[in-house]
């Protein structure tokens, strides 16, 4: 790996991918997803890894989509459009790529767990969170809708009715409301945090890979099948709603720190 903004490491049968942004609470950048993107590919390829961990450096997983990036184009209808549509693109090649590794992914979890940060760790096949994280589908709070196949894998996991709450509520969890509703195998103690990761990544390195591998292709197949579909519909929906005077308020005010004042247009 070249780009400073990804570690990758690999250490008996597990490789480490780590977002390494801790200036940005590892906000998913497009510079942050070519990276990510590599290290995959890596741990995809090579038969020497049966096990990936997913975490983020400076004691934060996520805080979701890059703010900045977003901007670095002006408040200009059609160009932050543009620039959301390919974001949103972007990250959701990351959330194909989680499931269509056939091995298993450990998404270690603490400190801010937000947005497409959240979406992505829902994408992998287990989840450890640590006491101190927290979890939020924030793009209710700046006008937007959830990407990385949020509102897709939500409703696979826990169904309907809660989904909507979630989303259109937009308030944060902690790890044991995560527990609560089934979206984390376990919750530790940050202290505990590093060991209970390794200890599953260990166990499931010993396991038979090719079994492995089919049960998650099966469980693809069966509980994800449509996530393409929901992915591409993001996008579209994402892009329509980069061009109204809400998401206009709800980035202006977010950037301001003030409450938005919202307009239904």
């Amino acid at each position: 790996m070249t780009s400073s903004l990804i570690d990758y490491q690999t250490d008996n049968y597990i490789a480490t991918i780590t977002m390494n942004d801790p200036k940005t609470l590892n906000a998913f950048s497009t510079s942050l997803k070519n990276a990510m993107m590599e290290a995959l590919n890596q741990a995809d390829a090579d038969e020497q890894v049966h096990v990936i961990v997913l975490q983020g450096a400076g004691n934060h997983f996520s805080s979701g989509g890059h703010i900045g990036e977003m901007l670095e184009n002006g408040m200009e209808s059609e160009a932050l459009a543009d620039k959301i549509h390919f974001m949103v693109s972007e990250v959701a090649e990351i959330s194909l790529k989680l499931r269509n590794i056939h091995k298993p992914i450990i998404a270690k979890l603490e400190g801010a767990v937000a947005g497409a940060g959240m979406n992505l760790a829902l994408t992998c096949d287990f989840r450890i969170a640590a006491d101190n994280a927290k979890f939020v589908q924030a793009f209710v709070n700046i006008g937007l809708i959830p990407d990385a196949g949020g509102i897709y894998l939500l409703n696979q996991l826990i169904g309907a009715a809660k989904t909507t709450e979630l989303v259109m509520l937009g308030d944060k969890l902690t790890a044991e409301d995560m527990a609560r509703l089934n979206l984390v195998n376990e919750v530790v103690s940050s202290e505990d945090l590093d060991v209970s990761v390794h200890a599953l990544a260990t166990r499931l390195s010993n396991l038979p890979a090719k079994a492995l591998a089919s049960m998650k292709h099966m469980i693809n197949t069966h509980a994800f099948m449509g996530l393409n579909e929901a992915l591409d519909m993001e996008v579209n929906q994402q892009t329509m709603m980069a061009q109204t005077e809400d998401f206009k308020e709800g980035i202006t005010a977010f950037m301001e720190k003030r409450k938005p004042i919202y307009v239904g247009k």
